[in-house]
């Protein structure tokens, strides 16, 4: 007769501690019914051709006056927002749209040389406010590159010579939100950079 008991207890008890799982605020926080989609990341060559690269010149001469100056580079991506399950009974809804709000950028090399400072660029971090719906899609501009960057090895090295020598390296862009309910989404996107001082006409 205990077993009996005990086993009608475990039985009762059982879905409320599964109940009270499914209820957990910090997975909740974490994990999100909408997926963020980095559709493509592009650049532009020297010419200004919108590429699927970048290739950045460290250091720009102005035509008119012999100056020299440095820029920032610019990249463009586009984002997409889908359902995790595209089945759903319900179907989306507007606590399913996503808003990205930060991206982080960091660079790395082929050979394994990716000390920052040294080696590569630092990464850094920049603010966004780009709201992607449900099945739809938006162009966003963004630094990739910052101007102070070109004024620190190892990008300032390449300035001493003109048109010799190329920095090669991928660029990681990791784009972070949250969808209307707050909970956290992410995605990631990388775009090959050629750095180097080349040569203005």
């Amino acid at each position: 007769m205990k077993k009996v008991k005990l086993t009608l207890t475990i039985i009762v008890i059982l879905p409320f501690v599964l109940f009270l799982l499914s209820c957990n605020p910090i997975e909740n926080e974490s994990q999100s019914s909408s997926l963020l989609i980095v559709e493509s990341l592009t650049g532009t060559d020297i010419e200004g051709n919108e590429v699927n690269l970048l290739e950045s010149d460290v250091l720009k001469v102005d035509s008119s006056t012999g100056d020299t100056y440095i820029t920032a580079d610019i990249a463009k991506a586009i984002l997409s927002a889908k359902l995790l399950q595209p089945d759903s009974l319900l179907g989306p809804s507007h606590h399913n749209n996503i808003m990205v709000t930060r991206y982080v950028v960091s660079y790395f090399r082929s050979d394994g040389k990716n000390t920052e400072g040294i080696d590569v660029p630092y990464s850094f971090e920049g603010s966004l406010s780009t709201l992607v719906e449900i099945d739809s899609s938006v162009t966003i501009s963004f630094a990739i590159v910052r101007a102070v960057a070109k004024a620190e090895p190892p990008l300032v090295n390449l300035t001493e010579g003109r048109g010799e020598g190329v920095l090669q390296v991928t660029a990681k862009v990791e784009f972070y939100g949250h969808d209307m309910t707050n909970r956290n989404v992410k995605a990631t996107g990388y775009l090959s950079i050629y750095f180097s001082n080349y040569i203005d006409e």
